[in-house]
């Protein structure tokens, strides 16, 4: 837990999900295909290194994801991503949607366990050194301006993956139809659902983090977040004297 929270998580990757509520297997298909499309393209605008692994990885589980017979029920998928990637993702299944290649709106959503959804000090959390992984603030934060940014339904609850009392967790809906207003509701909630937590990781003093939400302030002019000052530890040796 600690690995994925203080490297993968504080990068802005985490579990993303969608639902084809035709349920048909065609349309599944259609989405694997948009959605490494837009991993391909992602890929060639240069990110970092460390961004370009979990791209590549990704990239090879979508391409394989049918094949591995995973989906049980609904036709659903599951894919790390980060903020950029969601959006992309989501922009280009609602165009999907609006021509016609999709037969019915699908609904993005992601797992608890992810950058922003869940405060557990024993599991998404842990990574968060700077003492306040004990608050169960980010979660709530999480469910009220993914509401305020246009999602179609958000929950909290209590205890995902960890026990009764040792988590709180933070959800969302985003129906896409193919509409303009689904388009700028993807763009504005799914870039806040993971910033809010790679914000909360980057006060708490993770590299990773900080070096991605710098760079996504740089990308999004209105993306305003304050970053911590680091003091080298040699200036505090005073206060041993």
């Amino acid at each position: 837990a600690e690995y994925m929270g203080g490297d993968i998580f504080s990068l802005g990757f985490g579990p993303f999900r969608w639902v084809c509520t035709s349920g048909s297997a065609d349309d599944l298909r259609v989405t694997d295909a948009i959605a490494a499309d837009c991993i391909r393209k992602l890929l060639a605008c240069g990110p970092p290194p460390a961004v370009v692994q979990q791209y590549e990885d990704n990239l090879a589980w979508i391409v394989a994801a049918e094949s591995n017979a995973l989906v049980v029920g609904s036709q659903a998928r599951i894919l790390y991503s980060n903020a950029e990637g969601r959006v992309a993702i989501a922009l280009a299944l609602n165009d999907a949607i609006r021509d016609g290649r999709l037969s019915a709106p699908v609904v993005t959503s992601r797992d608890h366990h992810d950058v922003s959804g869940t405060d557990s000090p024993w599991r998404e959390t842990s990574n968060v050194e700077d003492g306040s992984m004990f608050c169960a603030d980010m979660a709530i934060q999480n469910v009220i301006g993914d509401a305020m940014r246009g999602a179609t339904w958000v929950s909290i609850h209590n205890g995902g993956g960890t026990g009764w009392g040792e988590a709180m967790n933070g959800g969302f809906g985003l129906v896409l139809d193919g509409s303009d207003d689904a388009a700028e509701k993807a763009a504005r909630m799914l870039a806040f659902d993971v910033y809010n937590g790679v914000a909360r990781r980057a006060w708490a003093r993770n590299d990773n983090a900080i070096a991605t939400i710098k760079g996504a302030m740089e990308t999004t002019p209105k993306l305003r977040v304050t970053v911590p000052t680091l003091v080298d530890a040699s200036d505090l040796a005073f206060l041993d004297a």
